[in-house]
C-alpha cells in the first residue's frame, strides 16, 4: 500500500518540472524559451558588455527579467523587446513599484518586424532560430550603437569568428566581419539554462564597424554568394560554372548599355536588401559547402559565351585568384578580387 501511493507520488512529480518554471511562467523549448538561471553567468555578461551610466541598452528576449535587473542597475535606461504576452505580464509585475519602473520600456513583438529605437549598447539572449537574421538587422540599424552582446548557439558563434583556413569560415563568416569587429567572450554550457538547450552557447561581441564599409552591398553580397558556391573548390573552377558565367555576361551587357548614358558608381551607399545577407540559416550553411542552386558543369561553346569566360578567367590569372580558394582568402583578398572584376566591367548585381 504505501509502495504503491509512493509510485502514485512519483508519477505526479514531472507533472510541473520546477526547471521549466519561474514565477509561475511555463518556458516553452520550441519556442526557443531557455532562461539564464546562473547570477555569475549574469553578472559576467553585463560586465562584458561594457555598459556606462549614461547608456540606453536594447534588451532583445528578457524572459522573466533575470538580466533585466542587472541591466538596470548598472545603465541608464533598458528598452526590452519581449514576444510573449506573458513574459511581458511577468516582467511588468516584477519591476513595478520599483526605482526601475520608469527606467524600463517593454516592447511586445517579433524583433525581426519590430522598428528598433536609439540604444548603445544591445544585450541579447535569443533563440537560435533568428540568429542570422537578427545578427544582420542590428548591423544595418541606423543610428549605429556602440556593441552587442549576443547569446548564440555555440556553432554559429564559431562560425561568426572563424577564420580563413578554419573549417567554420564561411559566407556567414565574411559578411559578418566585414562589417563588424566580431570576437568570443564566454563558453556556455547548456545547463546555465532553464529548461536546458539541447546543445551549448556561446557568447559573442558585435562591434560595427565605424565608418561603415564604403562598398555597394548587394555587389558585395553577390560577389560573395559566387566565391562561396562551393568554398573549397578553386575560384577558376567556380567562375567557369555555366549558370555563373550566364549571370556575370547579363551584368556585363546590362551595364555596357548603360555606360555611354551615365557612370555607373560602385562605391555607392545603396541600402542592402539585409534578407540577403541575413538568410545563411545553420541547415543552409553547414560548414562546409554553401547549398546554391548552380550547377558544377563548366562552360562549354565558342563566341561570345568563350570570349566572356576567357575575360572572367584572365581577371583571375592577373591577380593570381585562379587557383586560390574562399575558404582561404581574407577579407583583403575579397575586396581586392572584386576590385579588379569591376574595373573590366564585370559586376555582380
Amino acid at each position: 500500500m504505501a509502495g504503491g501511493k509512493m509510485k502514485k507520488d512519483k508519477q505526479k512529480g514531472p507533472r510541473a518540472p520546477s526547471n521549466h518554471y519561474q514565477g509561475g511562467v511555463t518556458f516553452h523549448k520550441s519556442k526557443g524559451q531557455h532562461i539564464l538561471k546562473n547570477p555569475l553567468l549574469v553578472d559576467a555578461i553585463v560586465q562584458k558588455a561594457g555598459i556606462k551610466p549614461t547608456d540606453t541598452i536594447l534588451e532583445i528576449g528578457p524572459g522573466t527579467g533575470n538580466l533585466t535587473k542587472k541591466l538596470l542597475e548598472a545603465g541608464k535606461m533598458v528598452i526590452a523587446v519581449e514576444l510573449d504576452p506573458r513574459m511581458v505580464l511577468e516582467l511588468q509585475r516584477r519591476f513595478q513599484g520599483t526605482p526601475f519602473s520608469n527606467r524600463l520600456k517593454v516592447i511586445q513583438g517579433d524583433v525581426l518586424k519590430t522598428d528598433l529605437p536609439y540604444f548603445d549598447v544591445c544585450v541579447a539572449n535569443i533563440p537560435y532560430q533568428i540568429s542570422s537574421p537578427l545578427t544582420f538587422k542590428l548591423l544595418f540599424h541606423q543610428p549605429g550603437f556602440r556593441c552587442a552582446i549576443i547569446m548564440f548557439q555555440r556553432e554559429f558563434a564559431m562560425r561568426l569568428v572563424a577564420q580563413p583556413g578554419d573549417n567554420l569560415y564561411c559566407r556567414l563568416s565574411v559578411n559578418t566581419q566585414f562589417y563588424a569587429r566580431v570576437s568570443h567572450l564566454l563558453k556556455v554550457g547548456k545547463n546555465n539554462f532553464r529548461p536546458p538547450p539541447k546543445v551549448d552557447s556561446s557568447v559573442v561581441r558585435i562591434e560595427p564597424r565605424k565608418p561603415r564599409p564604403e562598398v555597394n552591398h548587394k555587389e558585395w553580397d553577390g560577389f560573395i554568394r559566387i566565391c562561396f558556391i562551393r568554398k573549397n573548390k578553386t575560384l577558376g573552377s567556380i567562375f567557369k560554372q555555366k549558370n555563373v558565367l550566364s549571370l556575370l555576361e547579363k551584368n556585363y551587357k546590362t551595364l555596357q548599355a548603360l555606360q555611354g548614358s551615365q557612370n555607373v558608381s560602385l562605391s555607392g551607399n545603396d541600402d542592402m536588401e539585409i534578407s540577403r545577407l541575413g538568410d545563411e540559416s545553420m541547415e543552409m550553411d553547414d560548414g562546409m559547402d554553401d547549398d546554391m542552386d548552380m550547377e558544377c558543369d563548366e562552360a562549354e561553346g565558342e563566341g561570345e559565351v568563350s570570349e566572356f569566360k576567357n575575360k572572367v578567367i584572365s581577371v583571375l590569372k592577373e591577380g593570381k585568384f585562379e587557383e586560390q580558394r574562399a575558404s582561404k582568402l581574407s577579407q583583403e583578398s575579397f575586396l581586392t578580387l572584386l576590385s579588379m572584376f569591376n574595373k573590366a566591367g564585370i559586376h555582380f548585381s
